[in-house]
């Protein structure tokens, strides 16, 4: 049951994500992996943004997203991201890190750091990425009781609990369509149907399931990349893009550290950067130095 968003709840001063779930129009919400890409993307504007468990592995550990990454990792990664935007953030959090004792603790971490939206999936621990093979599922039962779980933990109203199914891969659309209806049954606010194979499966889930769901448009994923137009139209109230970040720097950095290689300078580098000066737009603005350098304006014992 949705609860009435109430001033006062939630994360104070920051847009809440329920409130904007409960307009119905499709929110698409940027993978977020370190405080550089968040910075990013919180001057672009979006209405939300998602945390991927995959980028902040790779970028924090250095390490795929195989369940390496623990809970001290994550909701470390989750506090500096919130505290960093007032744009409601969605936080990947695996499994919930264990059993239901450790789900309990998770969802508290979680929404004490700020997230408003966190995932947890249906995969045995150690879990794997959502587009990778080998993936294991627990029971429906173990999961719809993780589910309870994180709702009964839950302290403000505003935090939405998204419930994951990894099951279409291994043992195809029509169980995991079953397993969604379980975990909308159970109460989850968001219903997140992983790795669908085509556009016929992204529509069918669509039509099937009446919670609010969430398309993850990984690139180069099992799913295909569809319009916000098409997903909204096909029921879908979030889709993420937690891969687009972290995919178009890691080429950037390795055109531009190729060019330095083979030349043994930047001159003539193609590849774009991030403006330095000479514009509104600069990475010292982006990254706070206008505020430091009044600071020590004002403050100069020499002004």
């Amino acid at each position: 049951m949705w609860f009435n968003a109430k001033e006062g709840s939630g994360v104070e001063g920051k847009r809440r994500l329920r409130a904007l779930v409960e307009k119905q129009d499709l929110i698409v919400a940027p993978g977020v992996y370190d405080m550089l890409s968040l910075k990013v993307a919180d001057s672009i504007g979006f209405e939300a943004l998602y945390m991927t468990g995959y980028g902040v592995a790779a970028s924090h550990l250095g390490l795929p997203d195989a369940g390496l990454a623990t809970y001290t990792d994550m909701v470390d990664r989750v506090r500096r991201m919130a505290e960093g935007t007032n744009i409601p953030l969605i936080a990947d959090a695996d499994t919930g890190y264990g059993g239901l004792l450790n789900v309990r603790h998770t969802v508290r971490g979680y929404e004490d750091a700020g997230a408003q939206g966190i995932q947890i999936e249906d995969q045995e621990m150690p879990k794997k990425c959502g587009h990778t093979p080998g993936r294991r599922i627990v029971s429906t039962e173990e999961m719809v009781l993780k589910i309870k779980v994180a709702l009964e933990a839950r302290r403000r109203e505003d935090t939405l609990i998204i419930a994951r199914t990894d099951a279409r891969t291994s043992l195809g659309l029509d169980e995991a369509l079953r397993r969604a209806e379980a975990y909308a049954a159970a109460g989850a606010d968001i219903i997140f149907v992983e790795s669908p194979e085509s556009e016929a499966e992204l529509q069918k889930i669509g039509a099937s399931i009446d919670k609010p769901l969430l398309a993850n448009m990984a690139q180069t994923g099992r799913t295909p990349v569809m319009s916000a137009e098409t997903l909204k139209s096909w029921g879908y109230s979030i889709a993420i893009y937690p891969g687009l970040g972290f995919l178009a720097a890691a080429e950037a950095i390795r055109d531009s550290l190729l060019h330095l290689k083979s030349e043994g300078s930047s001159i003539g580098l193609q590849a774009p950067l991030y403006p330095s000066g000479g514009d509104d737009r600069t990475i010292h603005q982006l990254m706070g130095f206008p505020d430091v350098w009044e600071f020590e304006r004002r403050w100069a014992v020499n002004a």
